[in-house]
This record gives C-alpha cells, sequence and structure tokens, in this order.
C-alpha cells in the first residue's frame, strides 16, 4: 500500500578511458578563488579518515568516499548491515536508554519489565494465554472471528488490513485489504526451486516446528503451515508488481468482497475489529482474496489452527521466553540474515518500549537531544531545496509547460514537518504493570484501536507516522507532506558542526530525495491534494517513462553479489528520488553558497574543494557493510538499491559531478551521453 510513506537509501560501469591515483590535482594556486567554507579540524579528520584516497573518484566514486571507514569498520556481531545510518541509530538507542533508565514513570515501568528477563521466564506464555485458547478451540467457521482478533494484535495473518485515506478521496479514512499471511520475507522464498531456496523451506519448516513444539503442538503441524503459505505465496503479486498506485486501488463494498470469497463469511471479522457496518473497502490484489479462501477451505481447521498459532507466536517471539526469542534469532537473524549474535537485551528493550509509548518517549528525546535552532535550519534548507526543484524544471526537454506548472502548484503545496508532531499521542488509557508480554499485547491492542478506530473519520494531517527518534525520513502521497524526524537531523546527516557543503551533501540530499518522491513513478500518479489522478498530460506520461526506463536498465544490471543483481524495478520510485535528491541538493548549495559569498571551488579540506566536498559528505552517509546473506535478503525484498549503488548510481549521470571532478566521458563513473539516465 502507497498510505505509509516512502523512506530513504545506487551503481556504475562502463570501461575507464583515463587513470588515476588521486583526487583532481589542485588548481588553487593558479586559479582566483574566493572565500571557501571553514571546517573544524575535528571534522575534516573524520572526513578524510573515512576516504581512501587512492581510488580515483572517477572510476568508483563509492570507494573513494568510504574506502577508509570500510577497511576500519568491523561488523558488529550484533548487526546483520551496519554503516553511518546504523551508527547514528545505535547513538539514538544510547540517548532513548538513558532517559528509560532515569524515569520513574510509565516509560521504566514498561521497559523494566522487559528487562526482567528472570520474570519474563517465569511469566511463560501467560500473555498470550487468551489468544492460544480461542485459536485451539476454534472450529472452522470460527476462523473469520479469530482473523480479527490476530488483527487487533498486530498479528498479519491471512492478510494484510489497514485503515488509511481513500487513494480518490484523501480527506476521507477507508479500509485498505491487501496480499499478506507468509512467514518468510517474499513469495519467491516458496516458488523458486533451485537448491538454495530449497533448503531454506526446510531450515524454515524446521523453525516453525521448534516454535510450535516450544507452545506444544508437535505431529505433522509445521508441514501444514508451509503448505498454507505456500498456496499464499503461489496467489501472491511479486512485489516489483504491487507498485502502481492506480492498480492498488480497487474500491469494492462488503458484498463484492464476500463474492470474491466463497465460503468465508466477513461478518464476524469485521464485528470483532469494531468495524461491524464497514462497506467502503479497497482491496487488492482481488484474485488473492479468492485464493486466500480457497485455500482455507482446503487446508481445514486442523491446518488453520496450526498456522495462526505459529504466527502469534512469531509476532511476539522476541518478547517471549528465551527458548522462543533464541529460535527466533537462529533462523531469521542468524540464517536468513547472517547475524552472528542476538542483540543486547537493552536495545531490543529500547526498541519495543519506543513502539508502544512512540509519543511519550519521543517527547522526552526531542526535550534533550533536539537543538532549538535544528528546525530553522531545515526549514531554511528545505525552501532553498524547493527552489532549486522549481529551477530545473525549464531544463526538462521531456516535460511540457502546461505539466511543468502543474507540478509547481503540487511542489508548493507540499507540508514539511521537521522534528516531532504538533499533537502529541496520549497513553493515560494504557495500563503497564509488571509482566513484560502482558504489556507488549496491551500495547498491541491499544495501537490497533487507535488505528481501526480512524475508520470512517476525517484524516488527520497532523498525523505523524515514524516516531521523533527513528532515522530516517519520508514522503506521503496522499498527505503530499515531507516528515523529517528529529532523529535524522544529527550527524553525518547535518550539524551545526558542519559547514553548509556537508549539510546538504547529508540532509540536503534526504530532502531532495523526499521532494523527488512526490514525482517519482508512484507520488506523481498523486496530485497535490494528494488525491489519485492524472494530472499530467499523455506527451509528458510518455517521455517519462522513456526515462524510467533507463533507470531501470541501469539498476538491474547492478550486482550486489555474484548472480545476484537488483531489481530495477522494484527500486525504481528509491532510484528516481536518489537522483533527483542528490541534483537538487547540489543546484541549493550553489544558489546558498552564491548567495552567502562563498566559493564551490574554493578549497574547503585536504585535497577537497567545497563542492566536492559535498559530493563527498553525499558518499560518506551511507558508508556500509553487511553480510551476503542480507544481501540477497534485501536484493528481493528492499524497494531501496544497495549502499554503493545508491552512490554510483545517482552520480554517475550527474554532469555536475562529472564537472566537480573532472571525470572524463567513458570512465565508470562519466557514461557515453547516450547510456545517461535522467528524469528529474
Amino acid at each position: 500500500m502507497v498510505r505509509a510513506s516512502f523512506a530513504l537509501v545506487i551503481l556504475s560501469l562502463v570501461p575507464a578511458c583515463k587513470t588515476q591515483t588521486q583526487p583532481p590535482e589542485d588548481t588553487s594556486a593558479s586559479t582566483p578563488q574566493g572565500q571557501g567554507p571553514t571546517v573544524k579540524p575535528e571534522v575534516a579528520s573524520e572526513v578524510l579518515a573515512n576516504m581512501d584516497p587512492g581510488t580515483n573518484p572517477c572510476d568508483d566514486f563509492y570507494r573513494y568516499a568510504c574506502g577508509g571507514w570500510i577497511d576500519g569498520t568491523e561488523l558488529p556481531a550484533d548487526q546483520p548491515r551496519y554503516g553511518r545510518f546504523q551508527a547514528l541509530q545505535e547513538r539514538n538507542q544510547n540517548a532513548l536508554r538513558t532517559i528509560l533508565e532515569g524515569d520513574d514513570g510509565k516509560l521504566s515501568t514498561f521497559y523494566g519489565a522487559c528487562m526482567d528477563e528472570a520474570a519474563v521466564e517465569a511469566g511463560g506464555l501467560e500473555g498470550l494465554a487468551p489468544t492460544m485458547a480461542l485459536i485451539s478451540k476454534m472450529k472452522l467457521r470460527d476462523l473469520p472471528t479469530v482473523a480479527g482478533q490476530m488483527r487487533k494484535l498486530g498479528v498479519p495473518a491471512l492478510l494484510s488490513f489497514d485503515v488509511g485515506p481513500d487513494f480518490k478521496d484523501p480527506t476521507a479514512n477507508i479500509a485498505h485489504l491487501s496480499q499478506g499471511g507468509l512467514g518468510l520475507p517474499d513469495r519467491d522464498f516458496y516458488v523458486k526451486d533451485d537448491a538454495q531456496s530449497v533448503a531454506l523451506r526446510e531450515a524454515y519448516q524446521a523453525h516453525v516446528a521448534t516454535m510450535l513444539a516450544a507452545a506444544g503442538m508437535k505431529g505433522d503441524a509445521a508441514k501444514r503451515v508451509v503448505e498454507f503459505e505456500t498456496a499464499l505465496a503461489q496467489a501472491t503479486k511479486p512485489r516489483d508488481q504491487m507498485r502502481d498506485p492506480a492498480k492498488q486501488y480497487n474500491r469494492i463494498t462488503r458484498e463484492q468482497l464476500s463474492a470474491l470469497t466463497p465460503g468465508f463469511d466477513w461478518a464476524p471479522f469485521f464485528a470483532e475489529i469494531g468495524l461491524a457496518d464497514a462497506d467502503a473497502l479497497n482491496v487488492y490484489p482481488p484474485e488473492f482474496f479468492t485464493a486466500m479462501a480457497a485455500a482455507v477451505k482446503s487446508g481445514g481447521v486442523k491446518t488453520m489452527k496450526a498456522y495462526l498459532s505459529w504466527h502469534v507466536l512469531h509476532r511476539f517471539a522476541e518478547q517471549l521466553p528465551k527458548a522462543f526469542a533464541e529460535a527466533n534469532f537462529e533462523f531469521y537473524r542468524k540464517t536468513l540474515r547472517g547475524q552472528l549474535q542476538p542483540s543486547p537485551r537493552w536495545k531490543r528493550c529500547v526498541a519495543v518500549t519506543d513502539k508502544a509509548l512512540r509519543d511519550e518517549l519521543g517527547q522526552r528525546y526531542v526535550a534533550e537531544n533536539f537543538a532549538g535552532d535544528s528546525k530553522s535550519v531545515a526549514i531554511e534548507m528545505i525552501t532553498g531545496i524547493e527552489a532549486a526543484f522549481e529551477a530545473g524544471l525549464p531544463g526538462l526537454s521531456w516535460m511540457d509547460d502546461e505539466t511543468r506548472g502543474r507540478a509547481v502548484e503540487k511542489m508548493t503545496a507540499i507540508v514539511n514537518k521537521i522534528g516531532y508532531p504538533q499533537n502529541w499521542r496520549s497513553y493515560e488509557d494504557l495500563e503497564v504493570g509488571s509482566g513484560h508480554l502482558v504489556n507488549v499485547v496491551a500495547a498491541a491492542l491499544f495501537d490497533s484501536a487507535r488505528q481501526l478506530g480512524d475508520y470512517g473519520k476525517p484524516v488527520d494531517k497532523l498525523e505523524w507516522h515514524m516516531s521523533p527518534p527513528t532515522v530516517n525520513a519520508y514522503y506521503n502521497p496522499p498527505y503530499n507532506e515531507m516528515v523529517f524526524p528529529a532523529g535524522i537531523l544529527q550527524q553525518p546527516f547535518f550539524s551545526a558542526d558542519y559547514p553548509m557543503t556537508m549539510n546538504f551533501g547529508g540532509i540536503g540530499m534526504v530532502m531532495g530525495h523526499e521532494l523527488t518522491h512526490g514525482f517519482d513513478d508512484q507520488g506523481r500518479k498523486f496530485d497535490g491534494h494528494g488525491s489519485l489522478t492524472e494530472w499530467w498530460n499523455p506527451a509528458a506520461v510518455t517521455k517519462f517513462e522513456e526515462r524510467t526506463e533507463c533507470v531501470d536498465e541501469l539498476y538491474s544490471g547492478y550486482e550486489v553479489l555474484p548472480g545476484v543483481t537488483l531489481n530495477g524495478q522494484l527500486t525504481m520510485g528509491e532510484n528516481i528520488a536518489d537522483f533527483g535528491g542528490i541534483k537538487q541538493a547540489h543546484r541549493a548549495y550553489l544558489a546558498w553558497a552564491e548567495a552567502n559569498g562563498e566559493d564551490p571551488r574554493a578549497n574547503a579540506i585536504e585535497g577537497l574543494t567545497a563542492e566536492q566536498l559535498m559530493f563527498v559528505s553525499f558518499g560518506q552517509i551511507w558508508c556500509s557493510k553487511s553480510t551476503p546473506e542480507v544481501d540477497k535478503v534485501r536484493a528481493m525484498t528492499d524497494p531501496h538499491s544497495h549502499p554503493r549503488y545508491r552512490i554510483n548510481g545517482p552520480l554517475s549521470n550527474l554532469p555536475g559531478f562529472w564537472d566537480a571532478f573532472a571525470c572524463e566521458e567513458g570512465s565508470a563513473m562519466h557514461p557515453p551521453a547516450d547510456q545517461v539516465c535522467e528524469v528529474w
């Protein structure tokens, strides 16, 4: 679904014609220059230490910008992927930990119950006992009611169900039903028949058996679960076919939904979730629901009991006693993603507390970690990014004047949210006690009641879909908004200690990225009011799609592992946003420099001009290391490209970058003119 945001996070080919082993020669002695930025020594030292000056930036800019960091950083045993992005997440986690350990109210009670491992062991499955008993006693006719209970618990069994804006009327909330119900990360894990996929399914079935046995279920329960999920997977559309908002919108009634699913009575399901009269539904893809109902009938009640029990255990695995948590780690983190050790308990407890009491913890984080002038500087930068976007539109030969004018209107209508929400959620009615699992279940029910209660009500345009400490950002098409939590307005993305060239290369690129999402292959289909409607002239649509085909071919050729390539269609929106993000950030920096008397070609730090430093700063926000296992999973499931190609892809297609580093045409970072992609 499109409702929840588009977040952040590239590539190169073509033989090099010129070989260098150092950055372009410093010409400051022969070329008169104005004032460059002032860079604090400690900042300059960190930038240089992260680089590999022995790599030619025109051959592989990712390695040039990040080689020092990559060589000097060991992948932590408790993380399958680690980069400067994750390092900031850890700093924020530590800040939250300090808050939680010093609190004497609901926050500390929730966190303390999580940290009490002995009590968690003694409590067993007590918090889930009513749910597990409901499943064990159910008849097949009871399945819709039990499925409704699963939705209230946040267990994505059978399908995905959410409440959010109607794509055609973004002022009103309706129900969105979509495919779901799988325990493996993607449908392809079930349907591929290569040896590695077969072995992984066998390991998965063994894991399901371990979890069910720990809860007292044995026999062929795990086999039934995998067979049922395979039936769902076979009816599941591939991820890259689920990206078109126009195809995602299928507004139907309850009567029409029932016609799609013979034998599945939806009335008890909707009654259980408190939406007995709900009739405004968006269902996608419709054929999945027909197949789901058939699979339920074929599987029978014994299969449904095993399947629902498994998904309850899977949903709460990390909050359960050690036998469950360790089994969950062994398969999902170690086998599937190559993680060597579990994360420390305090990290897991910080994460679950942040999820359960998001705004209560978020208020404390903002008060203690978000400098007052950060918001004003961020707003100033966004204004510059938007001006850069508008200034670039006349140069797009493929866009007609009428469509160009409407694009400016949509951009002008974008709402920018910085730091933290205007209104904070209250948790006064959420009871928190000494039992961790009971607390987690109560928090899940509390949050579901809030979400489901939005059905039929006007859309709250002030709502945030991320917590303030989150290291991320998003563009939300039905809201036509960009959101930048306080958590990402920190180093290495942004700092008062950084010169503006570095801030533009970091958070400025993120801002340009999110802005471009409003005009990528998905976002462009929503107008300035957030409504799904075609506001482009047909000729502009055709020319836009020709340019996105170039991006698709480019990224589909990038290999993250031997034999594992990126999916250019799956990553299309993020790739377009990366292209636009760095282009707008570069243009905005040049405009800022001119307005503030800074010479982009003046020296900034050793061997780098101010303009080059901006590109290096962009590259260094994505310095990263990861396991082969997680790289493969992400190539199959993540709409973001591998960090290397989030850098090399956009820069190798950006004339401003070629000029800044004197990259000759034919080098890896400056392909021949007929191979260059441009969208925005």
